[in-house]
């Protein structure tokens, strides 16, 4: 019941935080991990310790999903050099710049266990990532680089994380090469042929479910059925979990009905928006449990704290300019995607959040090394720690002004509505011309209602190309008729307060006219 009443008080908390953030115009993860810092250090409140599993099993594999279903397939397949020079390529170069860093302090360590703080904070975080990148507002090609970066570079951390290890508590003299490359193809093979594995199971159960709950239940269960699936052979489960979310996201209009998609798509925003919540609170509340137990001399503990945090702060800067221009020097990839203005790279290595995955892999570091050779651990979880309040609070809080002052140029709102409008009304074509071939036998009413609602719909998709202030004539209808709604709920509710109908009769009137409301709301929010 205690265990409960913790987890309760926490979402609450989480809860009004990110209210307040959206109150106070703030980015809800850096304002939740400045609050779980204060917290973790008034008196009498639950000292909730995070538990790596939970973490690297529990919360981060829903929330990897449902970032992979809302990644565009084709978007993440044109951006794929750039993603994997990411989070592929930088994973390895950060963790070696850290782990070679962090050696230099320690040289008395073996360089494995180095190389392993490396790999612990050289991903950034897909939590941060998504949650800051999306807030922000930064162009769309920036914010598919960043979310699939952050779905690729925790499965490279997590392998090199692995093979580190290993390598600094063997007691044969390390590992070689051939089983740095056995773990390498165990983990990112198995994880990709567990995903498409997932991928075909769980689409056809998809397929055959038509029961909207039920559908919303298989979608809750996949990340976790992959994951386990993955770990029982050693393979990543990060990459298993990206690769069939990638898949069903792709494939969704084909596996589910309308009902099934608006369910999940509502499911998933709430359960994405409590466990970001309970995430960046939970790292602030950490501090206390972090700082307890260190001995280091203060002079030392700041200097090793700073160097290792530039090194990840500059690593990521130096591996993304030489990655965004030489490659421009091969004629074929230079006419394929000319060189972005230098705006691009600075704002992307501005973006290099670290979260919780980095502290959860930190908590799951060895206790000691080869022939029970005692270590730093305590250190090397704080010096975790450190990089991500940094780079969180430091990088995220000031990402927005970064962004305005670089001037990064936006998307081009006509283009993408000229692009809708042309589709509109291709769509609107075929609707007409399927509605022709039905049409005959059918009530001459019912037939012109379909051609105009088939007409509004392209109308206002060239509405949006007006550019003007004045109401437009689908502004006015969804003004008028929101209106017309209220009045209608009013009396439905009075005839059920009388007694004049059920209870049921009540939820389905209330059931269709919010349907309606929904859609006039996501019409005047387009």
């Amino acid at each position: 019941m205690e265990a409960l009443f913790e987890v309760v008080v926490v979402l609450a908390i989480a809860t009004f935080g990110a209210a307040l953030a959206r109150r106070l115009g703030l980015l809800a993860p850096i304002l939740l991990v400045v609050l779980g810092l204060a917290l973790s250090f008034v008196p009498g409140f639950p000292q909730i310790r995070l538990d790596p599993d939970l973490v690297l099993v529990g919360i981060l594999p829903p929330l990897l999903y449902v970032a992979a279903l809302e990644t565009s397939v084709p978007a993440f397949k044109l951006n794929l050099r750039p993603i994997l020079l990411l989070a592929v390529g930088l994973v390895i170069f950060t963790a070696f710049v850290v782990g070679t860093v962090l050696h230099l302090f320690l040289p008395d360590l073996p360089y494995a266990i180095c190389l392993a703080l490396g790999a612990v904070v050289a991903p950034p975080d897909a939590v941060a990532a998504t949650a800051v990148a999306r807030r922000v507002g930064l162009p769309r090609r920036i914010v598919t680089i960043l979310e699939g970066e952050s779905l690729v570079n925790d499965a490279t951390a997590l392998v090199l994380l692995r093979v580190a290890i290993v390598a600094a508590t063997a007691t044969g003299g390390g590992v070689s090469v051939g089983d740095v490359g056995r773990e390498v193809l165990v983990a990112t093979g198995g994880g990709i042929l567990v995903g498409l594995l997932g991928v075909v199971v769980f689409g056809y159960l998809h397929k055959r479910i038509t029961d909207a709950v039920l559908d919303n239940a298989l979608s809750l269960i996949v990340p976790f059925a992959v994951v386990f699936a993955a770990e029982e052979i050693h393979a990543s489960g990060v990459v298993a979990v990206v690769v069939t979310g990638l898949g069903i996201g792709h494939k969704m209009p084909m596996l589910m009905s309308a009902a099934s998609r608006l369910q999940i798509g509502a499911f998933w925003r709430l359960t994405r928006f409590l466990l970001e919540g309970l995430v960046f609170l939970l790292v602030g509340l950490q501090l206390r449990e972090v700082v307890r137990d260190l001995d280091e001399p203060f002079g030392f503990l700041v200097g090793i704290t700073a160097a290792v945090v530039a090194a990840v702060f500059l690593a990521r800067f130096v591996w993304l300019f030489p990655a965004t221009y030489l490659a421009r020097l091969v004629p074929r990839v230079r006419q394929k995607d000319p060189a972005p203005p230098i705006q691009v790279p600075i704002v992307i290595g501005w973006a290099g959040m670290r979260g919780v995955v980095t502290l959860a892999a930190a908590l799951a570091l060895p206790l000691t090394l080869a022939a029970d050779r005692p270590y730093q651990r305590q250190l090397f979880i704080w010096l975790a720690f450190a990089v991500i309040v940094v780079t969180l609070v430091g990088q995220g809080a000031t990402l927005p002004a970064v962004a305005r002052r670089l001037r990064i140029p936006a998307d081009d709102p006509v283009q993408d509505a000229l692009s809708a409008a042309a589709v509109q009304q291709q769509a609107s074509r075929a609707a007409r011309e399927r509605l022709d071939e039905l049409a005959e036998g059918a009530p001459p009413a019912v037939v012109e209602r379909l051609r105009g609602l088939v007409q509004s719909r392209t109308n206002l998709a060239w509405e949006r190309l007006g550019g003007t202030d004045r109401e437009t004539p689908s502004q006015a209808y969804g003004r008028l008729r929101q209106e017309m709604i209220d009045a209608e709920r009013e009396v439905f509710r009075a005839a059920r307060d009388s007694g004049k109908i059920p209870e049921e009769v009540l939820v389905r009137a209330y059931r269709d006219l919010d349907l309606e409301e929904s859609l006039l709301r996501q019409e005047t929010a387009d």
